[in-house]
């Protein structure tokens, strides 16, 4: 035996539903199914702009469409058009976050040393125009040597013959 707990439901008297209120019941769903029907005929000879709005709604999967669900967290995806994107764009720009507006800021200061160093505008570039500057007055005076080595060889070589 159990101990405790509910006891069964077997003596309780049963309900049973008014067939009046059933009646009334019917009666009100057919007036539904009947206002639908003539909505859907006169929206169907009405422009576009009623058929996009029932686009909307996404078509529900299984049971869902009998049971009315209203949770304020849930998220429901609507997929948007080109056209409502490109409008909400131009009306309010979108306010950058710190973080975005450092990194452009970054980038285009990046961008105009660069600039400059391209143009040699900069202490970095001048003292690397100086380097090369060295650099191949080096290479001229060892090619200037090197040339004179080789004349004087030659010069060598012809006395010797």
């Amino acid at each position: 035996m159990p101990r405790g707990g509910k006891k069964g439901h077997k003596g309780r008297g049963k309900q049973f539903s008014n067939p009046e209120e059933i009646d009334r019941q019917m009666k009100a769903q057919r007036e539904r199914e009947e206002n639908e029907g003539a909505e859907e005929k006169e929206s169907g000879s009405d422009s576009e702009e009623e058929t996009s709005s029932s686009d909307d709604e996404p078509k529900r999967k299984g049971v869902e469409g009998l049971i009315e669900i209203e949770n304020p967290n849930r998220v429901s995806h609507k997929s948007k058009k080109v056209a409502e994107l490109d409008v909400s764009a131009k009306e309010a720009p979108r306010e950058l976050s710190r973080r975005e507006r450092e990194e452009i800021e970054k980038q285009q200061a990046k961008e105009r040393y660069m600039k400059l160093h391209l143009e040699g505008k900069t202490e970095q570039a001048r003292a690397d125009l100086a380097r090369l500057a060295i650099i191949k007055k080096q290479r001229e005076d060892a090619a200037k040597k090197r040339e004179e080595q080789r004349k004087a060889k030659e010069e060598q070589s012809k006395a010797k013959r």
